[in-house]
């Protein structure tokens, strides 16, 4: 019985919290939060998708606080060019090497971590263009792409026979050593 009650009594609670909260944002309101924080609205992408938002500035704001325009004047064919020359180890992925969004970016960078080197990365999910910038790059049609010392070395397939056949090692066996080197001093 009491179970019963308890049940009841949770159940009334949910629906009428759930009325009272639809009720306090519905509307222009819900509309308005779901233009900022979804991106809907904004202008389309590639793919025709809203996803970035338009915030117009404010009168009232003082000019730090200002939304600023980030637009930068490299080309994407740069910006892969850059990073590859750069940065010892760069994986194209989809996700972040501390949350991958497929199961072949997580190989890739499971497999490299093992090595104790610094990687740097790109989601290629994020922006379209980039996506197709780097498989023009490197004339690789799939995802993730593992690029060593300025070189293109394949994605998560390749990089594991490598590592298999300690061959992976001793192409970052000095990358690796710079890196404790440079985290001791």
């Amino acid at each position: 019985m009491a179970r019963l009650v308890s049940t009841a009594l949770v159940r009334g609670l949910m629906r009428s919290s759930r009325a009272s909260s639809a009720a306090a944002v519905s509307g222009p309101a819900i509309q308005k939060f779901m233009n900022y924080s979804s991106g809907l609205g904004g202008a389309p992408n590639a793919n025709g998708d809203s996803t970035t938002t338009r915030v117009a500035a404010d009168p009232d704001t003082h000019q730090d606080f200002q939304p600023t325009s980030k637009s930068s004047e490299m080309s994407f064919d740069d910006v892969v060019a850059q990073d590859v020359k750069e940065h010892p180890v760069v994986i194209y992925m989809k996700g972040y090497p501390e949350a991958p969004r497929c199961g072949f970016s997580a190989l890739a960078v499971k497999v490299l971590q093992q090595y104790g080197v610094p990687i740097s990365a790109r989601d290629i999910l994020s922006d379209l263009k980039l996506k197709e910038t780097v498989k023009a790059y490197s004339n690789w049609p799939t995802f993730p792409q593992i690029f060593i010392k300025g070189e293109f070395v394949g994605g998560s397939d390749i990089i594991l026979s490598m590592h298999q056949k300690g061959e992976l090692k001793d192409l970052l066996a000095d990358i690796a050593q710079k890196g404790e080197q440079n985290g001791s001093s």
